[in-house]
């Protein structure tokens, strides 16, 4: 028997294995593809840590992060991820992550969007895939079992109460249960439902919100999602806030600069995508940098520039957009990670601890997988020896085969593939950087209608061996559900605040310093304001 079961295998996931490995031997990884493609390694820029340099302060952590959560992020939970940055630091160092050093030796840091101080600790810009080496080597030398290739389902739960997982082996198409003490979902965001406008992997299609959901968790603020603003035009591949932190400017084809490229990332992505709205061209220029500092500090970026732009970032200006980057909601959790289903745990961009609120502090994304990563599995362990676990199969294992096998007798005379696409640009355009009612409520009857289709929508693969085709229709169908999440979430918050920005309601309204709570009921989405 499982005793905490972790679904993910990026930064959270990994960091959530090797505390619980530190109170029981039975602590197994589910992941749907291999630990290290997961989208930890695209937290370029660095990881926020107060460690008494640049006159910065604890209290200068916690004010930043509530001025960007914008009044509804919760305070208890901020005040502890600051409070412990420099214990994480010291301990991702401790490990053997490899960060960079300034000239005394000591763990070098930078200036990222709306901190006050310097408080950025990197590697290069490298920082998540760094980071997520060195845990996943770290699990490793622990021993802790991983089970790749395997695509969460649904929850088995019972009374309330988690009894572990539906998976589906990617590699035979075989739906299966495991059974589990404790479950930890770590399986990041869902900012793949901006299909060909996020900076996200393919991966990144929320089956663990969308499984809670439907488990009967509540989620928070699901119409929060963060905009980068460097993204490369046409491809969206990541430039990192690392290049505007070490000194870039945001240009026009003039070499005017347009905004102070430090301003919280809403703000900024905004500028930028009124003056694309506007027929300007936006770049980003680092030339005066000069290419030894673009090496040293940036090299990853300047490989980027090069291979999907064929540009160098010392001699070019580098076309830019703005693109989803990170989501703010998810599942509901407390300052543990605790849900509202017994033994049912979340951490990371998978969950809303009310870390983050309005508008995510740049930096403090990795900070937070690392820091609750930790709270959560301690907590997920204590309760282990009280809790016991039928052994039988359950009837969603049944339920969730008979679903698999469907599938493949769908007609496909829809390609969802091409819905995917037409919902990611129909997201980008009236559910993106700037909203409004008509918007919203077009979006949302065009987003029904696509699911009004699903019956014709099958999938031309009908090999039962490593079927891509049947995951990624498993993915479409998640990303298509809480894309309705994030509308009615959306119609819901009549204001603007952080990243959510309504040109029919500009200012924010005391009234909804609140957080918009949904949660399934007979197989329909309630929303309420708490």
């Amino acid at each position: 028997m499982i005793d905490i079961l972790i679904i993910g295998s990026g930064g959270a996931g990994l960091t959530a294995a090797l505390e619980a490995k530190k109170h029981t031997n039975n602590v197994t990884v589910v992941s749907k593809t291999y630990p290290t493609a997961s989208q930890t390694s695209q937290a370029q820029g660095g990881i926020n840590g107060v460690l008494g340099k640049n006159d910065d302060t604890i209290q200068n952590h916690i004010d930043d992060t509530l001025k960007s959560a914008h009044n509804i992020g919760d305070k208890e939970t901020i005040e502890y991820m600051c409070k412990n940055s420099s214990e994480t630091i010291k301990w991702l160092d401790d490990i053997g992550v490899p960060f960079s050093r300034d000239k005394n030796n000591n763990i070098a840091q930078r200036s990222l969007g709306g901190a006050s101080h310097k408080r950025a600790c990197y590697s290069s810009d490298y920082t998540g895939l760094k980071i997520l080496h060195t845990l996943y080597d770290n699990c490793i030398k622990e021993g802790i079992e991983f089970i790749n290739e395997h695509m969460l389902l649904n929850f088995i739960v019972e009374d309330n109460s988690v009894k572990g997982i539906t998976a589906l082996n990617i590699e035979s198409s075989e739906v299966k249960q495991i059974l589990a003490k404790s479950v930890i979902v770590a399986s990041g965001g869902y900012g793949c439902l901006y299909s060909n406008y996020t900076t996200n992997s393919t991966a990144t299609t929320g089956d663990g919100v969308h499984a809670a959901l439907k488990a009967g968790c509540e989620l928070a603020n699901m119409e929060y999602i963060q905009f980068h603003p460097t993204a490369l035009k046409d491809s969206c591949v990541l430039i990192s806030e690392s290049a505007r932190g070490e000194g870039g400017y945001l240009v026009t084809k003039d070499e005017e600069r347009f905004v102070d490229e430090l301003l919280p990332r809403d703000v900024v992505a905004r500028a930028i995508y009124q003056k694309i709205q506007d027929g300007e061209e936006v770049y980003l220029d680092l030339r005066h940098l000069g290419i030894e500092k673009i090496k040293e500090t940036m090299p990853q970026e300047y490989d980027l520039a090069l291979q999907f732009s064929n540009l160098k970032l010392d001699k070019d200006l580098i076309p830019i957009m703005p693109a989803a980057h990170y989501t703010m909601g998810g599942i509901k959790t407390d300052i543990n990670g605790a849900t509202n289903i017994k033994n049912l745990y979340a951490v990371g961009e998978s969950s809303s601890n009310g870390v983050h609120g309005a508008n995510r502090l740049g930096g403090n994304s990795l900070l937070e997988i690392i820091t609750f990563g930790k709270r959560t599995a301690q907590t997920a362990s204590k309760n282990i020896p009280n809790i016991e676990i039928e052994i039988k199969e359950y009837p969603i294992l049944k339920k969730d085969t008979e679903f698999i096998n469907s599938l493949f007798e769908l007609p496909n005379e829809i390609n969802f593939y091409d819905t995917k696409n037409s919902i990611g640009k129909l997201f980008y355009e009236k559910v993106g950087l700037y909203r409004d009612q008509d918007n919203l409520q077009s979006a949302q009857e065009q987003l029904r209608g696509y699911i009004a289709q699903l019956d014709n929508m099958g999938i031309d693969d009908k090999s039962k061996v490593y079927n891509t085709n049947l995951k990624e229709i498993l993915e479409f169908y998640n990303l298509l559900y809480l894309g309705e999440a994030v509308i009615i979430s959306a119609l819901a918050r009549k204001e603007s605040r952080g990243a959510h920005y309504r040109v029919d309601q500009t200012s924010e309204d005391p009234r909804y310093e609140k957080l918009t709570i949904l949660k399934n009921i007979e197989n329909s989405m309630k929303m309420e304001l708490i």
